[in-house]
């Protein structure tokens, strides 16, 4: 994921910033608790396609 982009990127829920999780191929949201999938480079904002983080999952941030 381009650093540049991420910067640009924010969650269209929270309108807060994205983290990038490499292994997951997501951007995670604390704020909203959703995590957005990456698809061939392709980050994919629509909340309709985001999974709801768990609490375990957010311990890894």
């Amino acid at each position: 994921m381009d650093s540049k982009l991420l910067e640009l990127l924010v969650c269209p829920v929270s309108k807060t910033s994205l983290v990038y999780m490499r292994e997951q191929q997501e951007l995670w949201c604390r704020v909203s608790r959703l995590a957005y999938p990456i698809n061939d480079d392709i980050p994919s904002l629509l909340p309709d396609e985001a999974r709801a983080l768990t609490d375990a999952d957010l311990e890894h941030l």
